[in-house]
């Protein structure tokens, strides 16, 4: 082939390549997604809380327990529209805004934080996790799932990190700077299980750990209070209840004393629901 043949079909290959990005890019900004609620209904002399997997179980339950507050509640969930107990709540509470978002979706925490530049957000509450399930909690080093590996590490340890960086400056702007994050003793080094068992869960919550405590060096800079919770063994399953499990109500409502009562000295620090004491790692 000539020189000349081959400089042209290079050029063409190369626009058509960047008519194919910009098509890709243009498709992705145009996405659309479900919002639940009128922020124009956001209260300026409330609290305001951003939480993530809100639609179920202990994501639920802060959500109940912070409208009865009448704070300024922004809840996310991956499927609002599926989210019935959610919408009911939204619906009798007018300061309850319902926002669709997969936290290993970066391209929509950003579009969320840039929606709600100008809204201080006095707790960013990470809720939102993959949990092993009961039959595949039990299985052996052969029986790893290294798509469920994957998914867990990108959803419990990324998604609250990518949260956290998204969010930052909303929570500097804020009274109460805090980020909180719902960890586990299953990523303790120290408390978690000794014994072979929920592989991808518990390097997950491993990660998450590390994540937030490197993360609390910068947020120090800002007044900014960055804290792990252990919820306790909670019963979030419905059908099924394991033995010595306590409802989302319960391990809610002593998170939420918890969370009232954070220091900057709680910076960096891993803690249990029940009474605020810190955790080993």
């Amino acid at each position: 082939m000539r020189p000349a043949a081959t400089l042209l079909l290079i050029l063409s290959f190369a626009f058509a390549t960047a008519g194919m990005a910009a098509d890709n890019d243009a498709a992705a900004s145009a996405q659309t997604y479900t919002t639940i609620g009128d922020t124009t209904a956001l209260d300026a002399d409330q609290p305001t809380v951003l939480i993530t997997g809100a639609n179920r179980g202990i994501g639920l339950e802060f959500v109940r327990q912070l409208s009865e507050r009448g704070w300024n509640i922004i809840a996310t969930a991956r499927k609002p529209a599926k989210a019935e107990e959610l919408q009911a709540i939204a619906k009798d509470y007018p300061q309850l805004i319902v926002e669709e978002l997969d936290v290993v979706d970066h391209a929509r925490i950003d579009q969320l934080a840039e929606k709600y530049a100008d809204t201080p957000i006095d707790i960013l509450l990470s809720n939102a996790g993959i949990t092993p399930r009961y039959k595949s909690a039990f299985a052996k080093v052969e029986g790893v799932d290294w798509d469920m590996a994957r998914s867990s590490y990108e959803v419990n340890a990324m998604g609250p990190l990518k949260l956290a960086q998204s969010f930052l400056q909303h929570v500097a702007a804020s009274q109460q700077k805090k980020i909180v994050v719902v960890s586990s003793k299953a990523g303790s080094f120290e408390l978690s299980p000794k014994m072979p068992m929920m592989y991808s869960y518990r390097a997950s919550k491993a990660a998450l750990n590390m994540f937030m405590y490197a993360l609390s060096f910068e947020t120090v800079r800002q007044n900014v209070i960055v804290t792990l919770l252990s919820p306790g063994q909670v019963n979030t399953t419905p059908g099924f209840k394991m033995k010595g499990s306590i409802e989302p109500d319960e391990s809610v409502t002593k998170m939420l004393a918890v969370i009232d009562g954070l220091t900057a000295e709680n910076n960096g620090q891993f803690l249990d629901y029940e009474d605020g004491r810190v955790l080993g790692w």
